[in-house]
């Protein structure tokens, strides 16, 4: 893990969606990367450090069916819009983490294209995984990424793919990206990961290299390809669940196996992505983004924000073509154009982050459980000798709950803290009420 690792906390775009980018590649260069650039700014107030930037190079649709890994995305722009980009990014104190898709290509992938003219045993066709017979197109059958006929499975057992993987991986790292995000992590061979990123570390120790895992042996997955974290899917369900169904025994039962992968790794967490419904949408009562952004900004952790999530945007994911689209819009030119009634959740994200970056040693917190109802709940956040509490109300009652040592409100809706004459302390949370609180005077 590297040090500037530690106290990162990720703003992440969809580029393509966010710049409002055609849905379909055409002929000619379009220079919207520096659409991005003009939120730098936004972002930068917003308390982030780093951008994690969704697929840039060229594809023929969405961005994951790639077909030049060393080009950008014509709809996006070019090299000296990448350049911009990172070094306006880079002047702002911000890294830039790249999406990379390397389980699976587009159909317009040139080796693959010409392993279809060349026949199965081309050298081109040993980037490929052959099933046998034909597809109903009448081609040679091959491998896809979950069924999907325009995503086209590479052969990791390949040397050239290996190969060529590391290669991309490295010259981008090169041109000033400080790490990769890497899609679909979980369906390649856990072999050709730790190959690869061998090779990447020797030249570029200081990357940070995470990948997308939903379901399995986080642990796991780490020890065997050598990556610095995975998606921690199982946190992000956990939170939203819990809140919803007024159970907050599922999240504390997903904060102790949290414990447990904090041991081996710090995992990147997130309440939102591109690929999931929105968090305001996803929660029955928009108050609780508070309790979710609570939980978020204080456990262990290398955080993310979605971007648009930090001003309650709505938006449904549907598994149906273009199913994608209402969580992936188009930003407006500036900020100032956002619709009003998003800042206050805007404030509430500045404000959380903000005792995250106050107190950077919780990148590597543990939860403690100090109380737990189905609808209420307060834990101590530890690490370093140091604690943090973070206290859930989720009935529309007040609700008086232990907080030992509680000294300050560092964030939320306290109403009182109240010190008994045996020394214990507790607080009384409003319905719907949050709180993280401080046990160092100030």
């Amino acid at each position: 893990m590297t040090h500037w690792i530690d106290s990162a906390i990720f703003w992440h775009i969809y580029p393509l969606g966010f710049v409002g980018a055609e849905q379909q590649a055409h002929a000619g260069i379009h220079h919207r990367l520096r659409h991005i650039v003009d939120w730098l700014d936004y972002a930068v107030v917003l308390g982030v450090s780093g951008l994690l930037v969704g697929p840039i190079f060229a594809s023929s649709t969405h961005g994951y069916d790639t077909i030049d890994h060393f080009r950008i995305d014509p709809r996006l722009g070019d090299d000296g819009d990448f350049n911009q980009l990172v070094m306006e990014a880079q002047r702002r104190g911000l890294k830039v983490i790249l999406d990379g898709v390397f389980n699976h290509v587009g159909r317009d992938f040139p080796l693959f294209r010409a392993a279809l003219e060349n026949g199965t045993p081309s050298r081109e066709a040993g980037w490929f995984r052959w099933l046998g017979g034909e597809d109903d197109r009448g081609r040679p059958a091959y491998a896809t990424f979950e069924g999907h006929h325009a995503l086209v499975a590479l052969n990791h057992d390949s040397s050239d793919v290996a190969a060529y993987v590391a290669n991309v991986m490295n010259h981008w790292l090169d041109r000033g990206a400080s790490g990769w995000r890497l899609d679909a992590a979980y369906a390649v061979p856990r072999p050709f990961w730790k190959t690869v990123l061998a090779d990447v570390r020797r030249r570029h120790p200081d990357a940070y290299l995470f990948g997308e895992v939903i379901h399995g042996d986080y642990n796991g997955f780490v020890t065997a390809t050598g990556v610095d974290a995975v998606t921690q899917y199982e946190l992000w369900k956990a939170i939203w669940s819990a809140i919803n169904d007024c159970n907050l025994f599922e999240l504390q039962w997903a904060l102790e196996r949290h414990n447990g992968f904090m041991e081996r790794f710090v995992p990147l967490t997130f309440v939102g992505n591109h690929d999931v419904t929105r968090l305001a949408s996803r929660l029955a009562d928009e108050r609780q983004i508070a309790h979710a952004l609570a939980i978020l900004m204080t456990v262990g952790g290398t955080p993310a924000i979605y971007a648009g999530d930090e001003q309650a945007f709505r938006g449904v994911k549907e598994n149906r073509a273009g199913g994608d689209d209402a969580i992936r819009p188009v930003f407006p030119a500036r900020p100032e154009e956002l619709a009003p009634f998003g800042w206050p959740t805007y404030r509430l994200h500045q404000q959380l982050i903000g005792v995250r970056r106050r107190h950077p040693w919780l990148v590597r917190a543990k939860s403690r459980k100090i109380h737990l109802t189905t609808r209420q709940a307060v834990w101590a956040m530890e690490a370093n000798n140091k604690t943090i509490l973070v206290a859930l109300n989720l009935h529309d009652c007040d609700a008086i709950l232990p907080a030992p040592g509680a000294k300050n409100v560092l964030a939320g809706t306290v109403a009182a803290i109240t010190t008994e004459l045996d020394r214990s302390t507790s607080i009384r949370l409003a319905g719907y009420g949050w709180a993280v609180l401080s046990t160092e005077k100030q």
